[in-house]
């Protein structure tokens, strides 16, 4: 029987970034999610554009799943929600903004972040229960939009910048209000063995505590 889980806040507060594990084999997640878990990593994201996606999350769910917060990513339909609750899945990440997704989601008790890229969007995320905001793409949201954002939205709304975030932009970011990242190919790529991860990871986390101090 599984150890009670601790609640989404308690993974941001220990590291909010989010890896996302797209293109991963069910064969590689374990291993991968080891070395991101040991580097410091709490929050997981498998996207279902990968292959055999659930299984990977089942995978995940299985090493780490009491300890961390294992989801899927590229979340599209009510139904696909059903689907990760059922491999064990508590995070739901979307490209965009679906009152029915994120409804459901909420409604399985799972962690929702909606895809947002306009204030408009964001609201309408927010009224249909979304947990925090993954501005997506980042390229197209610098930091002054992340600091305009903070000025109208809910006091304490998660706000995860993601797409081509690297190490050297986190800091502008959170300077801005950013909550935390969502991280793709510049920490893991199709491929990578779990050591190149971990390095990466590693060189995540080390930026990520600079900045809190």
């Amino acid at each position: 029987m599984r150890n009670p889980m601790s609640a989404p806040a308690t993974y941001l507060a220990e590291l909010p970034l989010i890896a996302i594990l797209r293109g991963i084999r069910p064969n590689e997640a374990a291993g991968i999610g080891q070395a991101l878990f040991d580097a410091g990593f709490r929050i997981i994201e498998v996207p279902l554009n990968s292959p055999d996606p659930l299984q990977s999350i089942a995978s995940l769910a299985n090493v780490i799943g009491d300890q961390a917060l294992i989801g899927a990513g590229t979340v599209l339909s009510p139904e696909a929600v059903d689907e990760v609750a059922a491999a064990d899945g508590r995070l739901i990440v979307m490209p965009h903004s679906d009152g029915a997704v994120i409804r459901r989601a909420k409604a399985r008790n799972l962690y929702c972040l909606p895809g947002v890229a306009t204030p408009s969007e964001a609201f309408a995320a927010v009224a249909a229960g979304a947990d925090g905001l993954k501005m997506f793409p980042a390229e197209m949201l610098p930091p002054a939009a992340v600091k305009a954002w903070r000025a109208v939205l809910p006091v304490g709304l998660a706000l995860f910048p993601v797409g081509g975030i690297t190490l050297d932009t986190m800091a502008t970011y959170c300077a801005a209000g950013a909550s935390g990242f969502g991280l793709g190919s510049a920490l893991y790529k199709p491929g990578m063995t779990a050591p190149e991860v971990s390095q990466r990871a590693q060189a995540f986390v080390a930026a990520w505590r600079q900045i809190e101090t």
